[in-house]
């Protein structure tokens, strides 16, 4: 199974084996300002209990008084008071339900939403760590269990603990020798109980990075879809998932063999402290000591003081989960974003698009440096493309650029500043980005382009739109703008996709632009109508480019080529071609390989046409045209 930050990255942290000492402080920051409701949940539950106690105390009299002295004049004013404390019992339990209740789905639902502006705010470094689907199941799923510090559970632990005190006092008082024994046994049980939430917590925690693991491979395989149905592997898809499942199931039964244990002991206590109290009770009775009123009180007292040990099998096994989801969501509360860089403190104005790459390295992690020394100029307005085989480093060049990432040696700088010291808003609020592999929300085609500028109005929203030349298809749908793309724009072709992604840049009006060769899996007919948008697109910023396709990118001001993460080139089209280097080496074969798409089985050696053409700076040397290819 993936591992993500759901079960990967927590044992790539180590495991945090805190106490329930060091995870409380994290609980009562969320209840504490909730003390209100707390407070009232408390009132209701002390009227709850003390009515509760009403009918055993009632036995003592209908024994001793209305059967044993005959004073039947007291059996329909006892039976009243039964009544109106029951009463007065299921008002307060369902006024309990409905204000902490609904409380504790507040709060899960305000958690929620504080972990993922959280997540949001994050690196991309820890993004690239990740496994999606164990994200979604961190902020949807560990947050659950906190309901049982607010709920009902918390507060109906916290009721039998004070109806076991008054209990305990009424028991003392009918027979000391009863009680001691009956605390006793008591004690010795909370002693186990204890020791078992000790090991049922890591039980707890263990099951919340089990079931992000499996979400996250559900959430991948139903994402990739098309591969899996493609490469036949359905089969293989649900054996990976069938082995996490198993995984999580042995989690599970351990957590209920547990739980079964414990259930077992608290049945066994109660039979041996019913059998030793009945003993005791009855020599007592037989010996004038105390009333069979007072026995039968006493048993029902008894009672009242076990139920808090016997709910903690229940209650005490809601509050572990709920602490051990709680642990998992504040070491994600704990991770700092990348806004809260303390060096990120220096605002920046309207970019004119100067950038300097000052001898830049850069690793993902401290064994294998990807970048190494790369240093170049782009003046504003200027376009600069990266060409390179993969894993040259292009992308981790964009990558810092965009500010996703910081140099591991070296300063990159926007207009003289070093990026590491700029307010990201300031500086990504600037910055437009169209990828290869376009983006989009499950939302309308006005959603998606208006997510570069929520604020922009309608008439901004078209011109874009017709600028990018989105309105030519948009206008065909039934429902125009409104219409709904679908997952990742599912219901739209290639080019259609690319289009909103490029009307969506033009919209943010950005100082410095980066393209990932937007239109190299297109059609030529797409491609013709994107290249027109990109073209208005370019006007004026500082454009960044990686170049799949070099015949695209001609007309560039410079052009990088990067090998093993340095810059082995640097010039402009022709300066390269002239040079017969590297670039010229992966011009050529890419020209070649274009040209021998259309050639007929058999001519793939065919000499290339002889016409040749003066390269600039080429000393008068010949090369073949490369316009022919």
């Amino acid at each position: 199974m993936g591992a993500g930050p759901g079960g990967g990255s927590a044992r790539a942290g180590g495991k945090l084996d805190k106490s329930w000492r060091e995870v409380w402080p994290h609980a009562w920051e969320l209840l504490k300002p909730r003390w209100g409701m707390l407070a009232y949940g408390f009132g209701l539950m002390l009227v709850n209990r003390v009515c509760g106690l009403v009918l055993p105390t009632s036995s003592k009299y209908l024994i001793d008084n209305v059967i044993g002295h005959k004073q039947v004049n007291l059996l329909l004013p006892i039976l009243g008071i039964v009544l109106a404390a029951t009463a007065v019992q299921g008002l307060t339990t369902y006024g309990l339900a409905q204000s902490l209740s609904k409380e504790a789905q507040r709060l899960i639902n305000e958690l929620r939403r504080r972990v993922q502006a959280h997540l949001a705010r994050l690196p991309v470094s820890f993004y690239d760590k990740s496994n999606t689907g164990a994200l979604v199941s961190r902020v949807m799923s560990d947050v659950e269990g906190v309901r049982n510090l607010l709920g009902t559970g918390l507060v109906q632990f916290a009721g039998s603990i004070v109806t076991a005190l008054i209990a305990l006092g009424l028991l003392w008082r009918i027979s000391p020798a009863m009680t001691v024994v009956a605390v006793g046994f008591v004690a010795a049980f909370s002693w186990t109980i204890r020791h078992s939430f000790g090991v049922l917590r890591p039980i707890f925690r263990e099951r919340r990075m089990l079931n992000a693991e499996v979400t996250g491979r559900l959430t991948e395989s139903i994402a990739g879809v098309r591969v899996v149905k493609g490469y036949h592997a359905e089969e293989r898809e649900a054996a990976v998932f069938r082995g996490g499942l198993d995984k999580l199931l042995q989690n599970v039964f351990r957590t209920l063999n547990a739980a079964a244990a414990m259930d077992l002991s608290s049945r066994v206590l109660v039979g041996v402290v019913g059998a030793l109290v009945w003993y005791m009770g009855v020599t007592r009775v037989l010996s004038g000591a105390i009333t069979l009123g007072d026995l039968v009180v006493f048993n029902l007292y008894l009672g009242l003081l076990v139920a808090p040990v016997t709910q903690i099998v229940g209650i005490g096994t809601q509050l572990s989960e709920a602490m051990a989801g709680l642990e998992r969501t504040y070491e994600l509360l704990h991770m700092t974003p990348e806004t809260e860089d303390a060096r990120r403190q220096r605002h920046i104005g309207r970019v004119r698009g100067e950038v300097a790459f000052d001898s830049v390295s850069f690793a993902y992690d401290e064994r294998q440096e990807v970048l190494h020394g790369i240093s170049f100029r782009a003046a504003p307005g200027t376009m600069t493309a990266l060409v390179g085989p993969s894993g040259a480093g292009k992308s981790t060049v964009i990558g810092l650029l965009a500010a996703f990432y910081t140099p591991t040696a070296g300063v990159v700088r926007v207009d003289g500043v070093d990026l590491a010291e700029v307010r990201l808003e300031d500086y990504r609020n600037q910055l437009g980005v169209v990828l290869q592999e376009t983006f989009l929300f499950d939302g309308s085609v006005r959603d998606n382009v208006l997510f570069s500028r929520p604020q922009a109005s309608e008439a901004e929203v078209q011109r874009a739109c017709a600028i990018a030349h989105v309105d030519e298809f948009a206008g065909r749908f039934p429902k125009g703008y409104d219409t709904v793309v679908g997952e990742r724009g599912v219901k739209l072709s290639g080019g259609q996709r690319q289009r909103i992604s490029i009307a969506r840049a033009i919209l943010a009006d950005p100082a410095i632009l980066i393209l990932d060769e937007a239109t190299s899996s297109l059609d030529s007919e797409s491609e013709a109508l994107i290249q027109e948008g990109l073209q208005y697109l370019l006007r004026g910023r500082t454009t960044f480019v990686i170049a799949h396709r070099l015949s695209t990118i001609r007309a560039a001001d410079q052009i990088l080529v990067l090998e093993a993460g340095r810059v082995v080139e640097c010039g402009t089209h022709g300066e390269l071609l002239a040079r017969e280097g590297r670039y010229f080496e992966l011009y050529t074969r890419q020209q070649g390989l274009e040209r021998n798409r259309f050639l007929a089985p058999g001519e793939g050696e065919a000499e290339p046409e002889t016409e040749k053409v003066r390269v600039a700076g080429g000393g008068g040397e010949e090369m073949p045209n490369p316009e022919l290819y």
